[in-house]
């Protein structure tokens, strides 16, 4: 491998953070505009194929409508799915039910209308839902994973269905802290999924947040390098296996996350996506080894303006074996909205990241 190409995979890159304390301090700050340039290293090829592959893998027509927490006992979860009204509730069991959000009488809207002993009641004229078929209202596929309430649209997702989503290993709930983050942009999911498969662009987008970044490995640069070296030497490539045999299609990142001044928390972590609308980041080496984010773009529906809109769910599941996080944990209804303005901060520049992207796709002139 050349010198250039070992660069770009990133596997000569500093080795996984390691040691007993989970904060370092950095020898010196680096300014952000001395920062090693990462231009190179992000090629457009790589991040496309990888965002082609996840598009490829099967959803079974299963979207995130939000978090469980949001289901509350007095009112539905409701959700605009690719156009179309979705509630959710619990019924007098505790089961999760969900279905159309338009009263099948007169349309009202019932992500409005209350739940009274499980039973919800549309508040325009009285008509009550008990989460089965009533009056040409059809209940829906719905699955709760203890952090995320999903629907399944098979109409929407035009997939062969799945009898449950494909949900990404997370730490074990009892032991871990979840917080849920929901923004909305004026794109498509694939935007917010390419925004997550570009993961050079953390330090110099979100300096605030991230600092010393390398990329040490990017599965599918060999593809694309033996098809860029086969078209220099004008001579087919060799046969390769097909890429989606790899055990773990992701970007391995070395990254530091920012505490204060030159207090940091050193990790590794993995870039995956599972299924077309979901990214996960896991953590693989250092403070929090086995914590996820995971990112799930639901499409919405057009704006007012015929612009697409998605909605950005993102799942944070931490869980470290130290003391100090039993602590937090206990600590979850204070902790949690911290947890959610730290994504909010992220996700304003990265909507925009998005946002950018739909705008250049959808008028012809994205690179590439």
């Amino acid at each position: 491998m050349s010198s250039e190409q070992s660069s770009r995979s990133g596997r000569s890159g500093r080795s996984a953070p390691r040691g007993r304390f989970p904060l370092s301090l950095r020898r010196r700050a680096v300014p952000w505009e001395h920062q090693r340039p990462t231009w190179r290293e992000a090629r457009p090829a790589v991040i496309a194929q990888a965002l082609k592959r996840a598009q490829a893998r099967p959803s079974g027509n299963w979207y995130v409508v939000g978090a469980t927490r949001d289901v509350r006992a007095d009112r539905p979860l409701a959700r605009t799915v690719a156009g179309h009204e979705v509630v959710v509730w619990r019924d007098a069991g505790g089961r999760l039910v969900a279905g159309p959000g338009v009263c099948p009488h007169l349309g009202a809207p019932l992500r409005d209308s209350p739940v009274h002993c499980g039973t919800l009641v549309c508040h325009w004229h009285g008509l009550a839902l008990k989460g089965t078929p009533f009056a040409g209202w059809e209940p829906m596929p719905v699955h709760d994973d203890g952090v995320l309430v999903w629907v399944r649209l098979d109409d929407v997702g035009g997939e062969a269905p799945l009898d449950a989503p494909v949900v990404p290993v997370r730490p074990a709930l009892p032991n871990a802290l979840s917080a849920v983050y929901v923004g909305v942009g004026s794109c498509e999911p694939e935007d917010v999924v390419a925004n997550r498969l570009d993961p050079w662009h953390g330090a110099w987008f979100h300096p605030y947040s991230f600092v010393d970044l390398t990329v040490v490995d990017t599965p599918g640069t060999a593809g694309v390098d033996a098809a860029a070296d086969a078209e220099s030497e004008d001579t087919e490539p060799e046969d390769t296996e097909p890429e989606d045999t790899e055990p773990e299609d992701g970007f391995a990142v070395d990254v530091s996350f920012k505490l204060a001044g030159r207090l940091v928390v050193p990790v590794r972590a993995v870039f995956t996506a599972p299924e077309p609308r979901t990214v996960v980041m896991r953590i693989t080496e250092g403070e929090g080894r086995g914590s996820v984010v995971e990112t799930h773009a639901t499409p919405l529906g057009p704006d007012d303006r015929g612009r697409p809109r998605t909605a950005v769910v993102e799942a944070i599941v931490a869980a470290s074996d130290r003391r100090g996080f039993a602590a937090a944990r206990t600590m979850a209804p204070v902790v949690r909205p911290l947890v959610r303005a730290a994504a909010g901060r992220l996700w304003r520049d990265d909507l925009a990241y998005a946002e950018r992207r739909w705008q250049l796709r959808s008028t012809g002139r994205f690179p590439g």
